[in-house]
């Protein structure tokens, strides 16, 4: 006798096994947001060196001569992301003069910090901890770093379930993510992040048939929606992690 055929014989698909269905997918669709939440949170805005205490990008030395004093300009005239000039290039300020002239002038590392653009996200992990030029590679590594967190996660509390059962290991799983998730809302920095973002551990039980398979995966895709106009509303990473996390409870 097939499987599905015993399947049968037990009952088959009732209210019991619906219930369950649409419990389990619930979890799904939130899972999502934490899966491609770092898309939002760590959105890398424009940016070039700070040259003021503002740290906001200034129009007024965003374009025009203005620009190619301080930072160099690159072919289209827009301000390098991670150079300034060593001395200021206050021949620029000549009408005569073209930030051509500029080419062989010699360049460092920003020194001061740098500016980004607000008007897509007021915050990100990116604007908060500098994560570019040179520290650009972090934003891979904390998404490394979840994604391995979600690996140690399935076989831990897979084999587990195995001997206590699934029902308290998935509450546990859902309880670590929603206080995992919570605290890297209130991260002070960018170790902690990590740190807690590996802790965001998930697992869902992996015996579905066909039915239960499709609804999964189109919780899915839902979630993966809904996300998408929570970041459009919510423009600050830490509330958009806390809007993430808050529900596992």
């Amino acid at each position: 006798m097939a499987f599905a055929e015993l399947l049968e014989k037990a009952g088959g698909m009732g209210r019991f096994q619906i219930i369950q269905v649409t419990l389990l997918c619930i979890p799904i669709l939130l899972m999502a947001s934490h899966n491609l939440l770092q898309n939002f949170s760590a959105a890398i805005p424009s940016h070039k060196c700070k040259i003021n205490d503002t740290g906001v990008v200034n129009s007024s030395t965003e374009s025009g001569v203005w620009g190619g004093v301080f930072i160099p300009l690159d072919d289209q005239g827009r301000p390098e992301s991670c150079l300034e000039f060593v001395e200021v290039q206050w021949r620029m300020v000549d009408s005569n003069s073209t930030w051509h002239n500029t080419t062989d002038a010699e360049t460092r590392s920003c020194t001061n910090g740098w500016e980004y653009d607000r008007n897509e996200f007021s915050s990100t992990i990116i604007t908060e901890w500098d994560l570019v030029c040179s520290k650009k590679h972090r934003r891979q590594l904390a998404q490394s770093l979840y994604m391995a967190g979600v690996l140690v996660g399935a076989i831990i509390l897979g084999g587990l379930s195995d001997r206590y059962g699934r029902r308290a290991l998935l509450i546990w799983s859902y309880l670590q993510m929603a206080i995992s998730g919570i605290c890297t809302a209130f991260s002070p920095n960018y170790l902690s992040y990590c740190v807690f973002r590996f802790l965001i551990v998930e697992w869902v039980p992996t015996k579905v048939r066909t039915i239960t398979g499709t609804l999964a995966g189109y919780s899915y895709t839902v979630g993966q929606l809904l996300l998408a106009g929570l970041a459009y509303g919510i423009r600050d990473w830490r509330w958009l992690q806390l809007s993430a996390s808050l529900p596992f409870f």
